[in-house]
């Protein structure tokens, strides 16, 4: 099981936004391994929620204790997946998550639990019994292209995420071409920074954070709204 704890801010930015800090924090900031030749990778997760949506409303709502399901890849073609649990306890995000073989994916996919309990990381057997009492089911997929930075101090970590899709149609996260529409249009992006502590005085300067509105729902609670509208 791998284990993150940290602060997470989130903020709405312009396309005209998203290519100047580009420029600047790639002239300043390590870029991620992961964004490759592209500058960026993908990300395609399937979130669960109880069958009367437990999680998106207590995000909706700004519970303080709450929690996020989901299965992650980056590549349609992988032959694993990440099962993390996301839980906000005040200011801080707890990030869990343990790596599940492509059969035990699709398993839960099918909203079929029971692999989670051959596992022998005591994380996975938390999740089966949570996921199983509150029957927990597949609920949304949402993909987008992430472009990530990197600083050396406090573990900071800035993320540009673009063209963010999603279905409530198709929870094969593995499918190529999986049908999605767009969560918003594509003159708007979300920057994500993420850092243990405090974020360095150079950061906030860099991204300008002062200027941003602050985003309080998830990108899981923005695409199922569509569809709650």
């Amino acid at each position: 099981m791998n284990s993150v704890l940290r602060q997470e801010k989130k903020y709405f930015i312009t396309a005209l936004d998203y290519m100047r800090m580009s420029g600047l924090l790639g002239s300043i900031l390590k870029e991620d391994p992961h964004n490759g030749k592209t500058g960026f990778y993908r990300i395609r997760s399937l979130y669960f929620d109880t069958p009367f949506d437990d999680d998106y409303n207590d995000k909706i709502d700004g519970l303080e204790l709450r929690r996020k399901i989901r299965l992650r890849i980056y590549d349609e073609n992988s032959d694993f997946a990440m099962l993390e649990m996301k839980q906000k306890q005040g200011s801080m995000q707890l990030k869990r998550s343990i790596k599940l073989s492509w059969s035990d994916a699709q398993s839960l996919i099918s909203g079929d639990y029971s692999p989670l309990k051959w596992y022998s990381d005591a994380f996975a057997a938390e999740l089966y019994g949570l996921m199983r009492a509150k029957a927990y089911l597949p609920k949304a997929v949402v993909e987008y292209k992430r472009r990530a930075f990197i600083a050396p101090e406090n573990k900071i970590r800035i993320t540009l995420d673009s063209a963010i899709r999603a279905t409530e149609a198709n929870f094969d996260i593995f499918l190529n071409n999986l049908p999605m529409y767009p969560v918003f249009d594509d003159f708007n992006s979300v920057l994500e920074v993420k850092y243990n502590d405090f974020l360095l005085s150079y950061i906030k300067k860099l991204i300008s954070v002062s200027d941003r509105s602050i985003l309080s729902v998830s990108k899981y609670c923005l695409a199922r709204s569509l569809s709650k509208q």
